[in-house]
């Protein structure tokens, strides 16, 4: 049985006068820059400037790891983006102005979750929590005996 020769640089590339400007150079040469191309069109990046369809081409402010968006106000013209971190929707305070939310704009409502209170009104809720969390707050949990 004949074994080919062992596999070096030498016998892996053709001799550079015989792929310089060659058709099969070109050719391959297209071919790579084709795929490059489809892969860059294909593949989303954060910082590519790909839009997707139906999304504001300004860029919204990254929002901290924990944190959901919540649109505070009583008037449209009046609210604005506060950002709340996600613990605090477990919490009976915050539970209550979600139920007012509701009532006002139930579940089929388009766009972020809108509370219809005074900002003042929220910041006050995020501090009793807040209160609350770090044992200063009035809700603390008694030991049973």
């Amino acid at each position: 049985m004949v074994h080919p020769p062992p596999y070096t640089a030498e016998n892996r590339r053709l001799p550079a006068a015989e792929t310089v400007g060659g058709p099969v150079s070109k050719l391959c040469k297209w071919v790579y820059s084709l795929r490059r191309g489809a892969r860059s069109l294909c593949s989303f990046r954060i910082n590519s400037g790909y839009i997707p369809v139906g999304q504001d081409p300004v860029e919204q402010p990254k929002l901290p790891k924990g944190h959901l968006a919540v649109y505070v106000g009583d008037k449209e013209d009046d609210t604005c983006r506060v950002l709340v971190p996600v613990i605090y929707f477990n919490h009976p305070l915050f539970g209550e102005l979600l139920r007012e939310a509701e009532k006002v704009y139930g579940f089929n409502h388009p766009g972020g979750i809108q509370i219809p209170c005074p900002k003042s009104e929220l910041e006050s809720v995020q501090m009793k929590i807040a209160a609350a969390a770090s044992g200063g707050g009035i809700w603390r949990r008694r030991k049973r005996s």
